[in-house]
C-alpha cells in the first residue's frame, strides 16, 4: 500500500494559493478613496481648490509634484504654488534639531498632539541631504510618532531626496506653502542628520528649537557654535527619574554659555527649560516659551521682518540652483567636464583656469 507523503500533496506545497476572502477590510476606510483620488490627473486649478479645501490626498500628490525633477511637473508646482501663495503664511513655524537620540520623534509627538488637543492641525516635514542614500530616514521617524501618524490633523512628510542640500530645502519651504494653504496652522520642520542642514531650517520658520540631552558630562562639548547662536529656545529631554538633577546642571551650563553670545537680531533672549518627552512633562511650558518669542517679535516688528527676509533669501537661492542646474545639465558642458577634470588633475590646468574655460565655454554658445 502506497504510503502518503504531506510532500507531494498539492496543498502542503509552499506554492500553494489558499482560498482568501475576497477584499480584506482595509485598515482604514478611507484609505481605499484616497487611493483612489490619488490616481487623478487635476489641472494647477483643481490641485489648488482641493488644497485649500483641506483634501489630504490633493495636498500630497501636488506635495510629489513640488519634489519632482521632471520639468513638466515643476510647471504644475509652480502654478499650484502661485495659486495658494495668497492662502499661506498664518501658520507658526517651528524648526526642530537635536543630535540623535536626543529624543526629537518623541517630542514632535508629543508637542504635535498637545497642539492639536487645543484645536490646530500640524504638519511635519524633515529636511535630510543624505536622503538621496538612505532612502528617507524620517520613515523610520514616522513609526515613532505613534500618536501623530494616525491622527487626521497631522500631515507628516519624509524628506525629499533631492541630493543636494539646496534642493531638498527649496522643495520644503514650497510644500510649507502648500501646507499652510490647506489649513494647517502649525508647521514642524526637523533637521535629519547632520551638517548643513541646520542652517536651511533656520531660513525658513520663526522659532528655532534645540533639543538636547543631560547626563554626558560634555553637554556643550561637540555643539556648534552657530547652532547654539540660532536656537531661540533650548531644551533638556529626559528630565525623569534619575536623570532630573543632571538635567537641570546641564539646563545651568547652557544657561551660561548663551551669556557669551551677543544678543540675537530679534532681541529675545533665548531660554532654556527642562522636560520628559516620554513623560510629557513640561511640555506645556515649551509651548508657552514657543508662544512667548512669538508675541514678542510680532510687537516688536522683526516677525515680519524677518519673514520677508526669507523670502528675498529664498529667492536668491533658487536663482542660484537653477542657473547651477542649467549649467550641469548642458550637454555640451556634460562632455567638457571630464576633460578638464583630466586637465587639472595632470596639473596641466589650474583649477580657476579650468572653470574659467568651462564658463566660458558656457556662454559662448548663445552667441
Amino acid at each position: 500500500m502506497a504510503h502518503h507523503h504531506p510532500e507531494n500533496d498539492s496543498k502542503y506545497l509552499g506554492l500553494n494559493v489558499n482560498k482568501g476572502i475576497t477584499r480584506p477590510p482595509s485598515i482604514n476606510p478611507y484609505l481605499r478613496q484616497v487611493r483612489k483620488d490619488y490616481r487623478k490627473i487635476y489641472t494647477a486649478q483643481e490641485y489648488a481648490e482641493g488644497i485649500l479645501k483641506g483634501d489630504i490626498a490633493v495636498l500630497s500628490q501636488a506635495v510629489t509634484l513640488v519634489e519632482s525633477s521632471k520639468p513638466e511637473h515643476q510647471v504644475v508646482a509652480q502654478a499650484i504654488i502661485e495659486k495658494c501663495l495668497p492662502a499661506s503664511g498664518k501658520s507658526i513655524r517651528v524648526g526642530i534639531t537635536g543630535v540623535p537620540g536626543s529624543g526629537k520623534s518623541t517630542s514632535i509627538d508629543a508637542f504635535g498632539m498637545h497642539l492639536i488637543e487645543q484645536g490646530h492641525r500640524l504638519a511635519v516635514l524633515a529636511i535630510d541631504p543624505s536622503s538621496e542614500r538612505s532612502k528617507g530616514s524620517i520613515l523610520g521617524d514616522k513609526t515613532r510618532m505613534e500618536k501623530l501618524s494616525v491622527d487626521k490633523n497631522a500631515f507628516i512628510r519624509p524628506s525629499p531626496s533631492a541630493g543636494s542640500l539646496g534642493g531638498v530645502a527649496r522643495k520644503t519651504r514650497e510644500t510649507i506653502i502648500l501646507c499652510e494653504a490647506a489649513g494647517f496652522d502649525y508647521i514642524f520642520v526637523e533637521t535629519v542628520g547632520v551638517g548643513q542642514s541646520e542652517t536651511a531650517v533656520h531660513s525658513m520658520v520663526d522659532f528655532f528649537l534645540l533639543i538636547q540631552l543631560a547626563g554626558t558630562g560634555d553637554e556643550l562639548q561637540g555643539i556648534k557654535r552657530g547652532i547654539m547662536e540660532m536656537a531661540d529656545g533650548i531644551i533638556i529631554n529626559k528630565a525623569d527619574g534619575d536623570n532630573i538633577d543632571k538635567a537641570k546642571m546641564a539646563a545651568r551650563h547652557f544657561k551660561n554659555a548663551l551669556h557669551l553670545y551677543p544678543l540675537s537680531e530679534s532681541g529675545w533672549s533665548p531660554e532654556v527649560l527642562t522636560y520628559s518627552g516620554y513623560y510629557k512633562i513640561g511640555i506645556k511650558e515649551v509651548w508657552n516659551m514657543v508662544h512667548r518669542f512669538i508675541d514678542f517679535v510680532k510687537e516688536s516688528g522683526y516677525f515680519d521682518r524677518k519673514r520677508n527676509e526669507q523670502s528675498k533669501y529664498w529667492m536668491y537661492e533658487t536663482i542660484n540652483e537653477r542657473l547651477k542646474n542649467d549649467f550641469y545639465r548642458n550637454p555640451f558642458i556634460e562632455s567638457l567636464m571630464p576633460k578638464l577634470e583630466a586637465d587639472v588633475l595632470s596639473a596641466r590646468k589650474s583649477s580657476f583656469v579650468a572653470a574659467k574655460e568651462a564658463l566660458d565655454a558656457y556662454y559662448d554658445q548663445d552667441n
